[in-house]
């Protein structure tokens, strides 16, 4: 089955014509279609022009589709080419329904086609063109929606017309997707949509509603229901936590010993023959070497440490006496801790009192009568325990003022020099009556931490505060500001503490918290005090621990002793070089002794822990 499915005419100049050739292909072996392609080819180097004239199968019938066999037949300068898909059917059961199926488009451009084609076949005198121009039909090709004019077409390339066909069918493909209208219907569903209802369902009211019962106490009604006349509040008083201790002396008695009182009284007598006996060391120092090796002989047991207060120990002192070993502790609840080492139980030997109600900082022994124990307490009171009469006297008492420490001005220690933590100094009088200063003086600096007086030339003293050390002369002092003789500023962040040499006076070791110890010059102390040394030592204890207070040996004024933060725990002790002399340690200091003292003329050295520990490192045999 064999028929042409469309006629072209091609304009060409000078006896060069088109040829037209209609061949059909298969689609899927099943699908008969027809496809239009225009076929450009050059003749005697002259341009054939295809003109596609579109025409619609709605405007002919059956029988014009069969007699364009006739027209092609007496046109002998055409040659139809026509092949048989499926022979058994006719042709027009294939064309019909696939040319149906042709867009409208399509359709007009065949349809134009069409009439050209039978107006250049009815004029006489048609003759054949020498060159022949094949044109197939194709219903899936890429030329299927021919939009542009015949001149247009004829000059775009496959690549152009295969652009715009991509074209025309995105854009059929989203017309059809109607998207602007269904965002036109989101946005009103949007603008409609009602915010959701919470699932929760409030209970309903109910009419006889029983409210719930409430104390009549309360609502201050009787049980008529009649309010009762308002009662006045009393005011809530708030325990303070450390109280103020009466003033006034306080009796001493111990709290660990309960009603054991004949013990403690054998206690007091035993301290005032001990006392009776003490004369003043005028020892010469030792060399380097001999001190060294008497470091080396002294160690540490469980025997020599024990638990002598609740709270952080923050001030030892040591008795001077030669006979026996007592030790005194001040802790930062208050308490004063005394301990004889020469009883064989730890707990007869031990006595615990509290005259304080807040930490104490500084606790002496009376270098001029030992029997007398002084305590500075930052509670504000200066208290003397008197063993000879068991009883704290009270010697200097300012509740508006917080007391840091004390140092006797004099060497019978009747004049003492308190210092103040708002900066302020004030003199007492020990020989006078009453518990108050003799003189208010106010220095240069904004904080004081530590006084401690010249042991040769005692008018004059120094002070450490929060980033300075001052000199002053007690000659001439003002109750309005005081000017320092010298003034050392060559710490870097808060000092805690800065003490003569305990013999001469010529040097000077400060504590600093940018983990330093340094060693002055004050032999000429009036008018400076150069740097000598300045040894690195951790100094940073934390929260939980006191502060380091680097101290002179008595015995040896050219050596410090100070606590360390090092594992494992020791007691270090320098040259004023800067030079390690040794480290005390042992099995049984297992804690950071954080406050240190050493006995003026034996080796006992009796160092203070966070937990109210003392732990003493004694030759052995000393007592």
């Amino acid at each position: 089955m064999s028929r042409p499915g469309e006629d072209c005419k091609g304009k060409v100049g000078s006896g060069v014509r088109a040829l037209a050739q209609v061949t059909e292909f298969k689609e899927n072996q099943d699908v008969t279609y027809a496809s239009l392609r225009p076929v450009q080819t050059t003749v005697l180097g002259k341009t054939a022009k295809v003109y596609l004239t579109p025409f619609s199968l709605n405007d002919y019938k059956l029988e014009q589709l069969k007699h364009s066999k006739s027209l092609s037949e007496k046109n002998s300068n055409y040659k139809v080419v026509c092949q048989k898909t499926e022979p058994k059917k006719p042709c027009e059961e294939l064309l019909i329904p696939k040319m149906k199926a042709i867009p409208s488009k399509v359709e007009s451009t065949l349809q134009k086609l069409s009439l050209d084609v039978h107006t250049e076949s009815n004029r006489p005198g048609h003759k054949s063109p020498s060159a022949a121009t094949v044109l197939s039909v194709d219903m899936e090709s890429s030329d299927e929606d021919i939009t542009l004019g015949v001149d247009d077409f004829s000059g775009l390339s496959p690549y152009e017309r295969k652009r715009l066909k991509n074209i025309s069918e995105n854009a059929k493909f989203f017309a059809s997707l109607q998207l602007s209208e269904t965002a036109a219907r989101l946005h009103e569903i949007i603008k409609k949509r009602q915010p959701p209802k919470s699932k929760r369902k409030t209970p309903k009211k109910r009419e006889n509603e029983i409210g719930c019962r409430r104390s009549m106490r309360l609502l201050n009604v009787n049980p008529s229901g009649v309010s009762l006349p308002s009662t006045p509040t009393q005011p809530v008083l708030i325990e303070d936590e450390n109280p103020l201790l009466p003033p006034g002396p306080l009796e001493m008695i111990p709290e660990n010993v309960g009603d054991n009182h004949e013990l403690f009284k054998g206690f007091l007598q035993t301290w005032g023959e001990m006392s009776k006996t003490i004369g003043k060391n005028m020892e010469v120092l030792s060399s380097i070497k001999s001190y060294k090796a008497n470091l080396n002989d002294m160690v540490i047991s469980e025997d020599t440490v024990h638990k002598v207060t609740k709270g952080s120990i923050s001030s030892v002192a040591l008795h001077p006496s030669e006979t026996r070993i007592m030790v005194a502790a001040g802790s930062k609840s208050g308490q004063i801790g005394l301990w004889d080492l020469t009883q064989q139980n730890k707990e007869d030997g031990t006595y615990i009192f509290s005259p304080h109600s807040q930490p104490i900082s500084c606790l002496y022994f009376s270098p001029a009568n030992p029997v007398h124990l002084l305590s500075l307490s930052y509670d504000g009171t200066l208290r003397c325990g008197d063993f000879s009469k068991a009883a704290f006297d009270e010697v200097y008492r300012n509740e508006s003022k917080s007391f840091s420490s004390f140092d006797f001005l004099t060497e019978d220690a009747a004049t003492l020099l308190v210092g103040h933590w708002d900066g302020t100094l004030s003199l007492v009088d020990r020989r006078t009556s009453g518990t108050s200063y003799e003189k208010l003086i106010c220095s240069s600096m904004g904080k004081i931490r530590t006084v401690h007086v010249h042991p040769v030339h005692r008018q004059y003293f120094m002070t450490a505060g929060l980033r300075d050390i001052h000199v002053y002369d007690t000659r001439h002092l003002s109750s309005r500001r005081s000017q320092p003789l010298v003034s050392v500023t060559e710490h870097t962040k808060s000092i805690a503490s800065a003490y003569f040499s305990p013999v001469t006076g010529n040097r000077v070791v400060s504590t600093c918290a940018d983990c330093k110890l340094r060693i002055f010059d004050s032999s000429c102390v009036s008018s400076q005090m150069p740097l000598l040394t300045s040894i690195r030592h951790n100094t940073i204890t934390g929260r939980w621990l006191t502060r380091f207070q680097a101290v002179w040996d008595p015995k040896q004024e050219d050596c410090i002793i100070v606590g360390s933060m090092a594992q494992p725990r020791r007691v270090e002790v320098f040259h004023e070089t800067g030079k390690g002399v040794h480290s005390l340690l042992g099995e049984c200091l297992g804690s950071v002794c954080s406050i240190n003292a050493m006995h003026p003329t034996h080796y006992i050295l009796a160092g203070g822990n966070s937990s109210g520990r003392l732990h003493v490192f004694m030759k052995p045999g000393s007592c």
